[in-house]
């Protein structure tokens, strides 16, 4: 027998329910997948942000004459 079988009877209904990345820190199998969906959304907006400011800075500043792109 495995050892995730072990756990997995020594558990019970408990088994996959509630993981701990800290000792004292309890989380749920949903607290996890919406940290994920949250963490993701903000990584995406974050790249949008920096593609927005790479715009910028490359073609909407020089363009309106704000400062010149050198090289």
């Amino acid at each position: 027998m495995g050892e995730a079988k072990r756990r997995k009877t020594a558990l019970g209904e408990k088994y996959g329910q509630e993981f701990r990345i800290l000792p004292w820190i309890p989380i749920t199998k949903t607290q996890a997948d919406k940290f994920m969906k949250l963490t993701t959304r903000v990584s995406w907006f974050g790249i949008g942000l920096m593609v927005l400011i790479w715009l910028t800075i490359r073609f909407i500043g020089p363009v309106f004459g704000w400062w010149e792109v050198v090289g």
